[in-house]
């Protein structure tokens, strides 16, 4: 079994400090095998918020792999925002936009969806090179690798809200998902935390493709819902997705949701909300 940790939209430049050395605490006590974080590291792409958010992610000792978000670009400096948009962004936290680990049974991709010349660069898009990038990186898998990918923009909106506004060409995007056989997409922008199946909304996708969106991990910018973030445990033909919130002291659990893999289909199994059953099974699983 492997175990990510999903972290999303940590907007250092407007952070809770007590959040963030809580979140820090929970990730080192469940120990995951893989920290994948899902964009917006800073509030406004400014270095010293880079500095923050690269010192917290060195602070982790697991790996980790990081896209970029909207807010990872810079809004007030206009020649850097066209110029050179992930300039602060790959001088402190990494080179490679769209990175790539293969960890064996499970594959993980992330792709950088933020767009500094789209009319509204708050939205996100994936491009035909990204699509090759799918392709490449996941298509020559054996069919029992687990492949994940995450992007900043989400694929499936939240419940309740079905015109939500989702990652540009999301329908091309999910053709090459499909076909190279992608179980799982993880996201956030929305600093909401849910999840589902793509088929739920996009009808011409013919195989399930999960999703977990991450509600913020540690802004102050909050929609409704607490910080949080998810803990998803991989087993062969079985996914487990806890989400961990701030509850004012330490992120404790907060929901469960299992599913289970029947050819091409994935089955909801269980959603528990209770907190203590779900540290009982996160204990049970470490």
């Amino acid at each position: 079994m492997k175990r990510l940790a999903h972290i999303s939209d940590l907007h250092f430049g407007r952070t809770d400090a007590r959040v963030v050395a809580a979140l820090a605490a929970d990730l080192e006590r469940e120990a995951p095998d893989l920290v994948v974080i899902s964009g917006d590291l800073t509030q406004r792409a400014r270095p010293r918020q880079f500095r923050a958010a690269k010192a917290f992610l060195d602070a982790l000792a697991r790996p980790y792999m990081v896209v970029p978000g909207n807010h990872d670009i810079p809004v007030y400096n206009l020649l850097a925002r066209f110029s050179d948009p992930f300039r602060n962004y790959r001088s402190f936290i990494g080179a490679d936009l769209n990175p790539f680990r293969d960890m064996g049974e499970v594959a993980v991709l992330g792709l950088n969806t933020a767009r500094s010349l789209i009319v509204d660069f708050a939205e996100g898009r994936v491009n035909r090179r990204q699509m090759d990038r799918i392709r490449a990186c996941l298509g020559r898998l054996d069919a029992d690798v687990f492949k994940v990918v995450f992007t900043h923009h989400p694929f499936l909106p939240p419940p309740g809200k079905p015109g939500e506004r989702l990652v540009g060409r999301a329908r091309q995007a999910l053709a090459a998902l499909e076909s190279t056989g992608v179980d799982l997409l993880l996201a956030g922008h929305l600093h909401r935390a849910y999840s589902g199946d793509v088929m739920t909304h996009h009808t011409t996708v013919a195989r399930s493709i999960l999703v977990a969106q991450a509600s913020t991990a540690t802004s102050t910018r909050l929609r409704d819902e607490p910080n949080a973030y998810n803990l998803i445990d991989i087993a062969p033909q079985h996914l487990t997705i806890h989400v961990r919130s701030w509850e004012g002291a330490r992120f404790t659990g907060s929901l469960t949701t299992e599913w289970e893999k029947r050819g091409d289909f994935w089955h909801k199994l269980a959603e528990d909300t209770g907190l203590a059953d779900a540290d009982r099974r996160l204990a049970g699983r470490s």
